[in-house]
């Protein structure tokens, strides 16, 4: 059982060793990232299971669909902060990725928030605020892209 055991955690180690080096290594920010999109997952199921007032499905009770669909988006928020970096290594910048990165952080942070207004949870002012104007500049951008 010992070697099994050693084998599993040798491909384990290997696997996110292969992971850590296609995203250049382990930051601080892509930690952040992972633990906020942990919360706002966790948050969103504690939304629609426990409160029952997920906007994502039509009675506002947990769906398995809408749960996938929030996994699936999750995993293309990694892959395209996974493009970010290789972005950086073709024009030669190190910035890309932490912008991507930074943006990622702050929707998720946006996310949590409206979880916890929905779970009934009090929102600072200052923090209503700046969610308003950040959804503000957010619409004006798909406006002015043709969204």
């Amino acid at each position: 059982m010992d070697g099994l055991r050693a084998f599993v955690l040798t491909i384990i180690g290997i696997t996110g060793g292969f992971i850590t080096t296609l995203f250049g290594g382990w930051s601080t920010a892509l930690t952040t990232l992972i633990i906020v999109m942990a919360v706002d997952y966790i948050s969103g199921l504690a939304v629609a299971g426990i409160f029952k007032k997920s906007p994502k499905s039509k009675t506002g009770a947990l769906e398995s669909k809408a749960g996938w669909a929030g996994l699936f988006r999750k995993g293309m928020t990694l892959l395209i902060v996974l493009i970010a970096y290789r972005l950086d290594l073709a024009v030669g910048t190190t910035f890309i990725k932490d912008a991507v990165i930074i943006a990622y952080i702050t929707n998720e942070t946006v996310s949590i928030t409206e979880n916890a207004g929905l779970m009934g949870v009090p929102i600072p002012p200052p923090l209503k605020k700046a969610i308003d104007i950040l959804k503000q500049k957010t619409e004006e951008e798909d406006s002015s892209n043709g969204k």
